[in-house]
Protein backbone atom coordinates (compact mmCIF):
# COMPACT_ATOMS: atom_id res chain seq x y z
CA UNK A 1 0.00 0.00 0.00
CA UNK A 2 1.33 2.82 -0.86
CA UNK A 3 0.52 6.93 0.15
CA UNK A 4 2.11 10.44 -0.37
CA UNK A 5 3.16 13.12 1.36
CA UNK A 6 2.29 16.63 1.49
CA UNK A 7 5.66 17.75 2.45
CA UNK A 8 6.12 17.77 -2.24
CA UNK A 9 3.36 20.48 -2.17
CA UNK A 10 2.62 21.97 1.18
CA UNK A 11 4.91 24.92 1.10
CA UNK A 12 3.19 26.34 -2.16
CA UNK A 13 -0.42 26.07 -1.41
CA UNK A 14 -2.47 28.37 0.66
CA UNK A 15 -5.46 25.95 0.41
CA UNK A 16 -5.73 22.68 1.71
CA UNK A 17 -7.99 21.33 -0.62
CA UNK A 18 -5.90 22.36 -3.64
CA UNK A 19 -3.18 21.11 -2.29
CA UNK A 20 -4.93 17.60 -1.86
CA UNK A 21 -6.07 18.03 -5.34
CA UNK A 22 -2.80 18.55 -6.88
CA UNK A 23 -1.70 15.03 -5.87
CA UNK A 24 -4.79 13.04 -6.74
CA UNK A 25 -5.61 14.63 -9.63
CA UNK A 26 -2.24 15.20 -10.92
CA UNK A 27 -0.48 12.01 -9.07
CA UNK A 28 -3.28 9.75 -8.64
CA UNK A 29 -2.64 9.09 -4.89
CA UNK A 30 -5.91 9.00 -2.70
CA UNK A 31 -4.40 8.04 -0.10
CA UNK A 32 -2.15 10.93 1.75
CA UNK A 33 0.57 11.76 4.70
CA UNK A 34 -0.33 14.67 5.80
CA UNK A 35 3.16 16.57 6.70
CA UNK A 36 5.22 18.63 8.80
CA UNK A 37 4.25 21.78 7.05
CA UNK A 38 0.39 22.10 7.58
CA UNK A 39 -0.13 25.12 8.41
CA UNK A 40 -3.38 26.41 10.01
CA UNK A 41 -4.22 28.08 6.90
CA UNK A 42 -4.49 24.61 5.20
CA UNK A 43 -6.90 23.22 7.68
CA UNK A 44 -10.56 24.56 6.42
CA UNK A 45 -9.69 22.92 3.24
CA UNK A 46 -8.47 19.70 4.24
CA UNK A 47 -11.55 18.92 6.93
CA UNK A 48 -13.31 19.79 3.94
CA UNK A 49 -12.16 17.65 1.65
CA UNK A 50 -12.16 14.57 4.57
CA UNK A 51 -15.75 15.24 5.47
CA UNK A 52 -16.90 15.02 2.10
CA UNK A 53 -15.08 11.54 1.88
CA UNK A 54 -12.82 12.32 -1.43
CA UNK A 55 -9.24 11.74 0.52
CA UNK A 56 -8.35 8.99 3.03
CA UNK A 57 -5.42 9.92 4.91
CA UNK A 58 -2.57 7.32 5.82
CA UNK A 59 -0.79 9.12 8.89
CA UNK A 60 0.20 12.31 10.00
CA UNK A 61 3.55 14.18 10.66
CA UNK A 62 4.52 15.65 13.86
CA UNK A 63 3.46 18.61 14.34
CA UNK A 64 0.45 18.55 12.37
CA UNK A 65 -0.91 21.60 12.02
CA UNK A 66 1.91 23.70 12.59
CA UNK A 67 2.50 25.58 16.13
CA UNK A 68 0.39 29.11 15.24
CA UNK A 69 4.25 30.41 16.07
CA UNK A 70 5.60 28.37 13.22
CA UNK A 71 5.35 29.91 9.83
CA UNK A 72 7.14 27.16 7.79
CA UNK A 73 7.34 23.74 8.12
CA UNK A 74 9.83 22.68 11.35
CA UNK A 75 9.02 18.98 12.70
CA UNK A 76 11.66 19.90 14.77
CA UNK A 77 10.60 23.74 16.24
CA UNK A 78 10.11 21.92 19.89
CA UNK A 79 12.15 18.72 20.65
CA UNK A 80 11.39 15.88 23.40
CA UNK A 81 15.15 16.23 24.05
CA UNK A 82 15.57 19.36 25.15
CA UNK A 83 17.06 20.51 28.45
CA UNK A 84 14.15 23.03 28.98
CA UNK A 85 11.16 21.50 30.82
CA UNK A 86 9.10 24.05 29.11
CA UNK A 87 10.12 23.13 25.65
CA UNK A 88 9.35 19.75 26.21
CA UNK A 89 5.97 20.52 27.39
CA UNK A 90 5.15 22.64 24.55
CA UNK A 91 6.13 19.63 22.33
CA UNK A 92 3.99 17.07 24.18
CA UNK A 93 1.27 19.37 23.65
CA UNK A 94 1.44 19.86 20.55
CA UNK A 95 1.71 16.17 19.71
CA UNK A 96 -1.17 15.67 21.34
CA UNK A 97 -3.09 17.81 19.05
CA UNK A 98 -1.55 16.36 15.96
CA UNK A 99 -2.92 12.91 17.48
CA UNK A 100 -6.47 14.69 18.23
CA UNK A 101 -6.50 15.74 14.45
CA UNK A 102 -5.24 11.97 13.47
CA UNK A 103 -8.72 10.76 15.10
CA UNK A 104 -10.77 13.05 13.76
CA UNK A 105 -9.49 12.41 9.86
CA UNK A 106 -9.46 8.93 10.69
CA UNK A 107 -6.06 8.68 10.24
CA UNK A 108 -4.30 5.48 12.05
CA UNK A 109 -0.38 6.43 12.59
CA UNK A 110 1.40 9.96 13.49
CA UNK A 111 4.99 9.85 12.73
CA UNK A 112 7.25 11.94 14.97
CA UNK A 113 11.11 13.23 15.17
CA UNK A 114 12.53 12.70 18.26
CA UNK A 115 15.21 15.60 18.94
CA UNK A 116 18.93 15.28 19.51
CA UNK A 117 21.97 15.37 20.75
CA UNK A 118 23.40 18.53 21.24
CA UNK A 119 26.58 18.09 19.67
CA UNK A 120 29.05 20.12 17.77
CA UNK A 121 27.15 19.00 13.99
CA UNK A 122 29.40 16.63 12.23
CA UNK A 123 27.19 15.48 9.54
CA UNK A 124 27.21 18.05 6.93
CA UNK A 125 31.55 18.31 7.25
CA UNK A 126 31.77 14.24 6.49
CA UNK A 127 29.23 14.67 3.64
CA UNK A 128 31.42 17.67 2.01
CA UNK A 129 34.92 15.90 2.99
CA UNK A 130 33.10 12.20 0.83
CA UNK A 131 32.30 15.00 -2.20
CA UNK A 132 35.72 16.60 -2.16
CA UNK A 133 36.93 12.84 -2.36
CA UNK A 134 38.33 12.51 1.12
CA UNK A 135 35.87 9.12 2.39
CA UNK A 136 37.44 7.38 4.92
CA UNK A 137 40.31 9.49 4.45
CA UNK A 138 42.49 10.05 7.90
CA UNK A 139 40.63 13.44 8.40
CA UNK A 140 36.92 11.86 7.88
CA UNK A 141 37.83 8.82 10.44
CA UNK A 142 39.32 11.34 13.09
CA UNK A 143 35.97 13.22 12.65
CA UNK A 144 34.03 10.37 12.79
CA UNK A 145 35.40 8.62 15.51
CA UNK A 146 35.37 11.61 17.77
CA UNK A 147 31.46 12.23 16.96
CA UNK A 148 31.02 8.89 17.82
CA UNK A 149 32.62 8.99 21.12
CA UNK A 150 31.07 12.42 21.80
CA UNK A 151 27.39 11.23 21.64
CA UNK A 152 28.01 7.70 23.44
CA UNK A 153 29.24 9.83 26.57
CA UNK A 154 26.82 12.37 26.76
CA UNK A 155 23.84 11.14 24.87
CA UNK A 156 21.94 9.34 27.85
CA UNK A 157 20.67 12.19 29.50
CA UNK A 158 19.00 13.29 25.82
CA UNK A 159 17.91 9.83 25.72
CA UNK A 160 16.13 9.45 29.13
CA UNK A 161 14.51 12.60 28.32
CA UNK A 162 12.80 11.90 25.26
CA UNK A 163 12.04 8.37 26.99
CA UNK A 164 10.04 10.46 29.79
CA UNK A 165 8.42 12.31 27.00
CA UNK A 166 6.96 9.10 24.99
CA UNK A 167 5.61 7.55 28.44
CA UNK A 168 2.92 10.65 27.93
CA UNK A 169 2.16 10.56 24.41
CA UNK A 170 2.35 6.78 24.07
CA UNK A 171 -0.35 6.54 26.93
CA UNK A 172 -2.36 9.06 24.90
CA UNK A 173 -2.18 7.63 21.85
CA UNK A 174 -3.10 4.56 23.04
CA UNK A 175 -6.42 6.01 24.16
CA UNK A 176 -7.26 7.70 20.66
CA UNK A 177 -6.05 4.47 19.28
CA UNK A 178 -3.62 5.98 17.35
CA UNK A 179 -0.10 4.05 16.71
CA UNK A 180 3.11 6.57 16.53
CA UNK A 181 6.04 5.79 13.99
CA UNK A 182 9.20 6.63 15.42
CA UNK A 183 11.39 8.35 12.42
CA UNK A 184 15.58 7.33 11.98
CA UNK A 185 17.05 10.38 10.16
CA UNK A 186 19.61 11.60 8.46
CA UNK A 187 22.08 13.09 10.78
CA UNK A 188 24.11 11.26 13.19
CA UNK A 189 23.29 14.43 16.01
CA UNK A 190 19.65 13.22 15.92
CA UNK A 191 17.87 10.82 17.97
CA UNK A 192 17.94 7.90 17.16
CA UNK A 193 20.87 6.55 15.81
CA UNK A 194 21.66 2.72 14.54
CA UNK A 195 24.77 2.63 16.13
CA UNK A 196 27.10 2.79 12.83
CA UNK A 197 24.31 0.23 11.24
CA UNK A 198 24.97 1.36 7.50
CA UNK A 199 23.89 -2.48 6.13
CA UNK A 200 19.80 -1.60 5.20
CA UNK A 201 18.83 -4.88 4.52
CA UNK A 202 20.75 -6.40 7.98
CA UNK A 203 19.34 -2.82 9.78
CA UNK A 204 15.31 -3.88 7.91
CA UNK A 205 15.78 -7.30 9.03
CA UNK A 206 16.07 -6.46 12.53
CA UNK A 207 12.99 -4.43 12.62
CA UNK A 208 10.79 -5.97 10.20
CA UNK A 209 8.80 -7.85 12.85
CA UNK A 210 7.69 -4.00 14.24
CA UNK A 211 7.85 -1.93 11.01
CA UNK A 212 4.08 -0.55 10.18
CA UNK A 213 4.78 1.36 8.10
CA UNK A 214 7.78 4.00 6.11
CA UNK A 215 9.21 6.41 4.26
CA UNK A 216 10.12 5.80 1.08
CA UNK A 217 12.88 7.90 -1.30
CA UNK A 218 15.86 7.17 -3.17
CA UNK A 219 18.89 8.69 -2.23
CA UNK A 220 21.80 9.85 -4.81
CA UNK A 221 25.00 9.24 -3.05
CA UNK A 222 26.38 10.80 -1.17
CA UNK A 223 23.15 12.95 0.29
CA UNK A 224 20.45 14.01 -2.25
CA UNK A 225 17.59 12.65 -0.51
CA UNK A 226 13.85 12.60 -0.98
CA UNK A 227 14.50 11.53 -4.59
CA UNK A 228 11.83 9.31 -6.46
CA UNK A 229 12.20 5.58 -6.22
CA UNK A 230 14.12 4.01 -8.75
CA UNK A 231 16.54 7.49 -9.35
CA UNK A 232 18.81 6.90 -7.24
CA UNK A 233 21.18 4.53 -5.46
CA UNK A 234 19.17 2.44 -3.01
CA UNK A 235 18.58 -1.26 -3.92
CA UNK A 236 14.43 -1.04 -3.27
CA UNK A 237 14.00 -4.42 -4.87
CA UNK A 238 16.17 -5.92 -2.32
CA UNK A 239 14.70 -4.08 0.55
CA UNK A 240 11.42 -3.28 -0.25
CA UNK A 241 10.84 -7.14 -0.08
CA UNK A 242 12.27 -7.60 3.79
CA UNK A 243 8.82 -5.66 4.94
CA UNK A 244 5.71 -6.67 6.09
CA UNK A 245 2.96 -7.36 2.85
CA UNK A 246 0.81 -5.40 4.95
CA UNK A 247 3.84 -2.29 5.02
CA UNK A 248 2.42 1.26 4.53
CA UNK A 249 5.08 3.24 2.09
CA UNK A 250 4.77 6.97 2.69
CA UNK A 251 5.89 8.47 -0.43
CA UNK A 252 8.43 11.40 0.90
CA UNK A 253 9.64 13.77 -2.62
CA UNK A 254 11.67 16.64 -2.60
CA UNK A 255 8.90 19.99 -3.93
CA UNK A 256 11.88 20.05 -6.65
CA UNK A 257 10.81 16.85 -8.25
CA UNK A 258 8.00 17.34 -11.17
CA UNK A 259 4.59 15.73 -11.34
CA UNK A 260 5.95 13.65 -14.49
CA UNK A 261 9.18 12.01 -12.88
CA UNK A 262 6.71 10.78 -9.63
CA UNK A 263 4.30 9.16 -11.56
CA UNK A 264 7.17 7.59 -13.93
CA UNK A 265 8.86 6.13 -10.58
CA UNK A 266 4.99 5.44 -9.78
CA UNK A 267 4.57 3.29 -12.61
CA UNK A 268 8.06 1.40 -12.12
CA UNK A 269 7.11 0.80 -7.99
CA UNK A 270 3.95 -0.88 -9.33
CA UNK A 271 5.57 -3.01 -12.06
CA UNK A 272 8.39 -3.95 -9.93
CA UNK A 273 6.06 -4.71 -6.59
CA UNK A 274 2.76 -5.43 -8.15
CA UNK A 275 0.87 -2.98 -6.22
Amino acid sequence: MIAFSTCWNSGRHTAGDVMLHEIKDELGFDLIELGHGIRMSLMPGIQKMSDAGQIRFSSLHNFCPLPVEVMVASPDCYKFSAVSSKERERAIKQTFQTIDFAQRLNAPFVVLHLGQVNMRPITDPLIDLVKAGGYLSRKYVKLKVKAVQKRERIAPDYLQRVKDCLRHIVDYAASKNIKLGLESRRGYEEIPTERELLDHAEWLGAIAPHAFGCHVQDCIWPAQDHQPPFTGDVDLEKLVPLLPANCLFVWEMHPHKTADQIRRSVQVWKERFSE
